[in-house]
């Protein structure tokens, strides 16, 4: 573990700064009855109930009553989504659609966005959440204000901005079990009546709840992460306003990476060799790892420059970004102590992106969003071999890839009002994506082999026809295409002499997506459902040929289902609010599926392959309707919140409970079978008649619901990440 010190001062300067800052209280966010809730989903500022996408809208005291932590928690009150780790990869799925593709140059199927600003590394795109305003979750293709990548949906996070309104400060502290220590704060300076500064800084660390039987029970899984931002808001004239910021955060958290050997009743033990007595573990606690410890480190440094301006006809916004983000993952890939192949996955990630949006005054029967977008990504993974002799020190280069992927985007969205109950929207997205200055290390030498570049246009359109019987409602039907760009497999096909070293031609997916959907807003009650059908093609996949991990257009897919959401203010004390999704997800025929099979039961042609220390070997499967990975049928959540007065100040009870049916986390859909389960999170706090200062106590997983949150499998064994027991802990927060 790093120096604590000094991470834990930063956020003390921000505590302890002499100028206060404004943060939002979860008692400020407004209630549905107080005015219509506001959303950004079609690129300006509309009121959901008018705006025809399926919408999970998270304010501040959602995301409090959750208990939610991360980006990663937001699934538990967001009906139809889940996030799931591949080693330290953070993979999204929305309504079924998501992947389980790691490659340089992949990203995945849900967009990333984050006050505007897209955020396309998996490795970097789970977070701690920090002044964060409202959350956005758009179920469904975006791939016409969105673009790229966006075929199951995307993720709005909007965060809050410095204000000349006046000085203000928030900060809070937490502790709880296994020494978890967190404290954070925001603060925001008024320098002139058109000029103001925030700084925010947040510091998290704590002890491992594991332990690793081959190192005499020595607890494994601490972690220390903080991170800061900076931001200046400046008015130039009464109609240009700008915003910079700087972020730096620094994570060092094993936690995705520690796993026991995985045991399900549809596969049995993933043990290497069948299992060797005192080797391995299935125990939920417990991990059995090798000589080199595993590690998942990364540091992230953002800048970001937003430019508004009214033009009088229409408002224009530029974003500009500048992403790096480094990670250093090391992985045991047989999930026991044999040492037999531990995998180091150095990551370098570099992103420039620039876009233009032109947007319509509210009022006129016609509402338009235009734009332009340039995104710009370098991707470069190197390989090493960790446990090479047994000792941490001497870890070996293997090989490695990298893809540099330039973006290019012109788009276009309106909305027509032909009288005041039917609304037409059309839209239209004309994309063109290049994979260029690609190449592939020759393994142990390190020399870099060329690819041949490749490139790739896309329109995306989408329909919608809304009818509105009364100011409280809304019916639409809507048409939306989506896809996932192009892949080149640097890290598979290409390096394969069995194909003579040619790439394989992996297509862009592509997606239709039809939906019909009912929303409603009026006196408390905020309602939406939304019927949908996805028909979904040339399926981005992982095979194996000669031992090596390919890339290939394999699978098509039919997705259908039905999801809604409900918020009711009972009384202006009692809100409850609700959500469930229905998903049938199946693989109506995926070619040359993945499926795990010991070496010992494997055809010939395929046994033939297992090398030393291999006990796992793939054979390629032809399925048809088969349930897709990681799709559980069911999801639904019901929260609740309670304020009332106590000794002269407020109290506030609030919980959440969260059921998942089963699943299926192994490639093919039909392997490594999770059941279902549920975790229920509350919240008892206790704020001061003036709300400088609360107290609160919190609990999360309170049932101490058990259960994988991944499979990982590889040849040389299969792992399992659990969820973590049952946490609790005492929280004291200020505002001034």
């Amino acid at each position: 573990m790093r120096n604590a010190g000094t991470r834990a001062s930063i956020v003390a300067l921000a505590v302890l700064a002499p100028f206060p800052a404004l943060a939002q209280n979860a008692a400020d966010v407004a209630t549905v009855d107080e005015g219509p809730i506001i959303v950004t989903a079609q690129r300006r500022a509309e009121a959901q109930v008018d705006v025809p996408i399926s919408i999970t809208n998270l304010s501040g005291a959602a995301l409090e009553t959750a208990s939610v932590q991360q980006l990663a928690d937001i699934g538990k009150v967001t009906p139809g989504l889940r996030f799931d780790f591949a080693g330290g990869f953070f993979q999204p799925t929305i309504r079924g659609i998501g992947t389980a593709v790691t490659t340089s140059g992949g990203g995945g199927n849900v967009g990333i966005y984050i006050d505007g600003f897209y955020s396309p590394n998996p490795l970097a795109a789970d977070f701690d959440l920090i002044s964060v305003d409202s959350i956005q979750v758009l179920k469904g293709p975006q791939g016409t204000l969105f673009g790229r990548n966006t075929t199951g949906g995307a993720i709005l996070v909007s965060t809050r901005e410095p204000s000349t309104a006046g000085n203000t400060f928030e900060g809070r502290v937490t502790y709880g079990r296994y020494n978890e220590a967190k404290a954070e704060a925001y603060s925001n300076r008024v320098i002139s009546d058109r000029v103001a500064l925030s700084v925010e800084a947040q510091y998290r660390r704590g002890d491992g709840w594991r332990r690793d039987i081959t190192n005499n029970n020595r607890r494994v899984g601490d972690y220390e992460n903080w991170s800061f931002r900076l931001g200046m808001k400046a008015e130039l004239t009464d109609t240009i306003e700008i915003l910079l910021r700087y972020k730096h955060s620094d994570v060092d958290d094993p936690s995705t990476m520690l796993a026991s050997t995985l045991e399900t009743s549809d596969f049995g033990l993933g043990a290497p060799f069948g299992g060797i007595p005192g080797t391995y573990t299935t125990a939920k606690n417990r991990i059995a790892s090798g000589s080199v410890a595993e590690l998942m480190r990364a540091n992230t440094d953002v800048l970001q420059g937003t430019v508004r301006a009214d033009l009088g006809f229409a408002d224009l916004t530029s974003y500009s970004q500048y992403r790096s983000e480094n990670t250093d993952m090391s992985q045991d890939l047989d999930y026991s102590g044999l040492d037999l192949f531990q995998l180091g996955l150095p990551n370098r990630n570099e992103t420039w992106s620039q876009e233009f949006l032109l947007t319509s005054k509210a009022g006129s029967r016609l509402q338009w969003t235009a734009g332009l977008f340039y995104f710009e990504n370098t991707d470069t993974y190197i390989t090493f071999i960790d446990n090479f002799g047994n000792d941490p020190n001497s870890r070996v280069r293997l090989g490695g890839s990298s893809t540099t992927v330039k973006s290019y985007a012109a788009f276009l969205d309106a909305t027509y009002e032909f009288t005041p109950q039917l609304f037409l929207t059309l839209g239209g997205r004309y994309s063109r994506d290049k994979v260029v200055d690609a190449y592939w290390n020759r393994q142990f030498v390190a020399t870099e082999v060329p690819v041949p570049s490749i490139s790739n246009d896309k329109f995306t359109p989408r329909a919608v026809l809304r009818y509105k019987p009364t100011d409280q409602t809304s019916i639409y039907a809507s048409f939306t295409k989506g896809y996932k760009a192009a892949l080149l497999d640097v890290g598979g096909s290409c390096q394969t002499p069995a194909t003579n070293f040619v790439c394989n031609d992996v297509r862009p997916e592509d997606i239709n997506a039809y939906e019909l959907g009912f929303k409603y807003e009026d006196r408390g009650l905020s309602f939406e459902a939304a019927a949908f059908y996805y028909d979904y093609k040339n399926l981005q996949v992982s095979i194996f040929r000669t031992a090596t991990a390919e890339l290939i257009n394999a699978a098509t897919s039919e997705i259908y289902g039905l999801d809604g959401s409900v918020r009711y203010e009972v009384t202006p004390g009692f809100q409850i609010n609700a959500g469930a999704s229905y998903v049938h997800a199946r693989y109506k025929r995926f070619n040359n599926a993945p499926i795990y099979v010991r070496c010992t039961e494997a055809p010939p042609e395929y046994a033939a392959t297992c090398g030393a220390g291999v006990t796992f070997v793939v054979v390629p499967t032809t399925l048809e309707d088969v349930t897709m990975q990681r799709t559980p049928e069911f999801t639904a959540f019901l929260g609740a919140r309670y304020e009332t007065e106590m000794a002269g100040g407020e109290l506030a009870l609030s919980g959440n409970l969260f059921y998942s049916s089963s699943l299926f986390f192994g490639p093919s859909g039909i392997q490594f079978r999770q059941g279902g389960y549920e975790t229920l999170a509350l919240r008892a706090q206790w704020s001061a008649p003036d709300a400088r200062y609360h107290v609160a106590l919190f609990g999360d997983n309170v049932t101490n619901s058990r259960y994988r949150t991944q499979a990982q499998y590889s040849s040389y064994g299969m792992g399992a990440n659990w969820s973590q027991p049952a946490t609790y802990g005492l929280e004291f927060g200020v505002k001034f």
